[in-house]
């Protein structure tokens, strides 16, 4: 299977998640209608080549852990940029109930 369209498929979905919101890796591999392709959608935000427009750090473990994070400051720098854009957490786990992101489809 040719990766490319569906790690394109996956960044223009990642850059639709607004600030405020995340997704889970499950999430949009659903929405590229790979539902088995969370690990696959893990190895598309670690070469993510065009951050921060296409947001990576917005993409969350399927019970809100932050779960990799390939740039400079790693989880930690993660978590405070989404904390900056108003990301509810419960500990170290984003509240998905308060901060998912809600797509129709």
């Amino acid at each position: 299977m040719n990766q490319a369209p569906f790690f394109q498929t996956i960044y223009v979905l990642t850059r639709k998640i607004p600030k405020g919101k995340v997704a889970t890796y499950g999430q949009l591999a659903r929405l590229a209608g790979n539902p088995n392709a969370a690990r696959a959608v893990g190895a598309c935000m670690r070469i993510n080549p065009d951050a921060p427009r296409t947001p990576c750090h917005r993409v969350v473990a399927a019970d809100g852990s932050l779960t990799g994070y390939s740039a400079a400051g790693g989880i930690t720098k993660k978590k405070a940029m989404l904390l900056s854009e108003g990301v509810s957490f419960d500990g170290d786990r984003v509240d998905l109930s308060r901060s998912g992101w809600q797509v129709e489809v």
